[in-house]
């Protein structure tokens, strides 16, 4: 029996350029409106600009940017997940330069608190106003956005395990819950450590030496395995 004849080679061809074309001009237009966005952050210091705004300084229509965001939501939160995937890289480099992989670890969990911080010299609005919205109203994003951060972290526990430095376990549960606990002592820290009463406030050291008592402990006797 005779199959059907494919489609010309030529005409594949055709629209595979098409498509790549299509795709980068619209890869181009999302940036443009990215960058327009990450410079209104820059000029005001916060994330309260309007959507005619980024349009205006990107030189685009209002029509393109809701056929690519739903809208000032959407926009921020392609900003906030670029944001947290640089930072992943840029801990995971950190990270590999030490040989040791509790050192490994320590340099992460530092690092995500520092970063974590509100910085004078640096404006970090996404990381402020904007995260403690998004967490409230959409857990499932932060979640998303987060995954970056949580796939390094869930490494470097697996690392520090199969070295013999701490005990084995859940790798990717303890590496949410290290996250979590580093990132929730530097929104205390934000917030003026009012939870806390004292007047010191918490070092990266101290955040390290917490998550370094909990990963170190043996794991519930709870039948689970890594």
């Amino acid at each position: 029996m005779t199959s059907v004849s494919e489609e010309p080679a030529w005409r594949q061809r055709a629209v595979e350029r098409s498509t790549r074309a299509a795709k980068l001009r619209a890869e181009q237009r999302v940036q443009r409106f990215l960058d327009s966005a990450q410079e209104l952050i820059a000029e005001k210091g916060t994330t309260d600009f309007t959507v005619q705004e980024v349009v205006d300084r990107s030189k685009q229509s209002l029509r393109s940017f809701y056929q690519h965001f739903d809208g000032k939501h959407e926009l921020l939160l392609a900003l906030f997940e670029d944001a947290l995937s640089k930072s992943a890289a840029k801990i995971r480099q950190a990270a590999a330069a030490e040989s040791d992989p509790l050192e490994r670890l320590r340099v992460a969990v530092e690092m995500l608190y520092r970063s974590s911080l509100p910085n004078p010299d640096v404006q970090q609005p996404l990381f402020s106003d904007f995260a403690l919205q998004l967490l409230v109203k959409h857990p499932a994003e932060v979640a998303t956005a987060n995954l970056p951060l949580l796939a390094v972290f869930t490494e470097l526990v697996e690392q520090a395990v199969e070295a013999g430095a701490i005990p084995a376990g859940r790798p990717r549960r303890r590496a949410a819950l290290v996250m979590q606990t580093v990132m929730f002592a530097a929104f205390v820290a934000q917030a003026g450590g009012a939870a806390e009463g004292h007047a010191a406030p918490v070092t990266a050291e101290e955040v390290w030496r917490f998550c370094l008592g909990g990963i170190s402990a043996p794991p519930p006797e709870s039948g689970e395995q890594p």
